[in-house]
């Protein structure tokens, strides 16, 4: 019989870190004399009939832990019960899969190593949560590995682009990653100093709209203009655009293709360029003459390097994989707190009364976050009458207003 093993796959995007929770789990294991085999495509690769297999050595292990991206190829592959098999299992001896992704990834971990048992195969499962945005609910609000990462790579973007507004008096608009949570943005637009940004949180007392929208971005470009200042970046977070009724963005007079249900497409269009379109058709009425450009920054930061506090972070989730499966640990999650302390947790753990996992939102309530809009530039009533120079009814630009605040 072969050597016991484990197999490590990857779901879901991207995110900063990944190599290196793969390089250091390798040399963990490596040294206790298993074989480590990373698998590609994830859980299509796993149950192919020819998987596509890396088999690690400490040297590739060693090369790889400060890369960005992932050595192993990732797939979105949500697999049926129907589509498990446990050949590759039997062949290559594994006594542990470890599961690099989101929920659905470590779900599907679950119900694979039931089935596993179920045919005489004793294989634990270890699983390590990813995300860019930052909205798995781990405790004490700890950051999920690569959310550090792709915020330091959007702030170097960002700030480029603040630069060139001030340079060229011109106002972007900058949209950003974060599915349902504003995270990355909200984090990005604080540290480049933003005059406007709009996450989905903000709409917590009033329906998500596209004209409430265009009217926070044109508040900040008058109150700029009452201030002397005629550049500005206005970040939107990708959230906000899946508030949006189907029949507001229907009726905005975009073009989109629908899937088979007759929802808009949005995975397909740029949401800065739309944005810009519908401000730009809303300046000229207004007969404000501003100039604007759509950035959209996203994918950019998936495969960033990962910066020193991923490394660390990443490295000690590594660890922490070996440290649980040497406790007899199966079916959970590795999470490390901000003591560096390792800590198994489990799906029932996130879950809410219904059985889901709940994103981690923003809280807005936070001192952090009350401080950061209250410094925004936007139109307030103490601006009404220097704003009607530029709008017919300035109230309806004002910020607190528009968001029911």
């Amino acid at each position: 019989m072969k050597k016991k093993s484990i197999a490590i796959i990857c779901g879901g995007g991207p995110a900063p870190g990944i190599n290196t929770v793969i390089s250091t789990i390798a040399k963990v294991f490596l040294k206790d004399n298993y074989r480590v085999l990373g698998v590609h495509h994830g859980y299509k690769g796993l149950f192919s009939d020819k998987p596509e297999i890396k088999e690690l050595d400490f040297f590739y292990a060693d090369r790889i832990f400060p890369r960005g991206g992932s050595t192993l190829v990732m797939s979105r592959f949500k697999p049926k019960d129907s589509d498990f098999r446990e050949d590759f299992f039997k062949r290559e001896n594994v006594k542990l899969l470890v599961t690099i992704g989101g929920d659905d990834t470590a779900s599907t971990a679950i119900r694979l190593t039931k089935y596993l048992k179920g045919s005489g195969l004793d294989v634990a499962n270890i699983h390590v949560p990813k995300t860019i945005d930052n909205d798995i609910p781990l405790p004490k609000r700890n950051p999920t590995f690569g959310f550090n990462s792709a915020k330091d790579e959007g702030v170097k973007i960002c700030t480029t682009l603040y630069e060139d507004a001030r340079t060229t008096y011109t106002w972007f608009l900058m949209s950003s990653m974060g599915r349902s949570a504003g995270h990355l943005g909200f984090e990005i637009a604080s540290a480049c100093h933003l005059p406007m940004m709009i996450i989905p949180e903000m709409f917590n007392k009033t329906e998500c709209t596209i004209e409430k929208i265009i009217a926070l971005i044109i508040s900040s470009i008058v109150k700029r203009k009452l201030d002397g200042i005629d550049y500005g970046v206005a970040l939107i977070g990708e959230g906000v655009f899946h508030l949006l009724s189907d029949e507001d963005v229907t009726n905005s007079g975009i073009k989109f293709t629908y899937d088979a249900h007759g929802h808009p497409e949005l995975g397909n269009v740029s949401k800065s360029n739309i944005f810009n379109i519908l401000l730009q058709e809303k300046l000229k009425n207004l007969k404000i003459n501003v100039k604007s450009r759509p950035v959209d920054v996203g994918y950019e930061l998936r495969c960033c390097s990962p910066v020193g506090f991923d490394l660390t972070l990443c490295t000690l989730l590594g660890i922490g994989v070996k440290d649980l499966y040497d406790k007899g640990l199966t079916g959970c999650i590795v999470s490390a707190d901000a003591e560096g302390n390792i800590w198994p947790l489990f799906l029932s753990d996130f879950m809410n009364a219904e059985g889901k996992i709940p994103p981690r939102m923003v809280d807005i309530e936070s001192q952090i976050a009350k401080l950061y809009f209250q410094n925004l530039s936007y139109i307030g009533k103490s601006d009404y009458k220097k704003a009607k120079a530029y709008l017919p009814e300035p109230e309806q630009y004002d910020f607190h207003k528009i968001l029911n605040w």
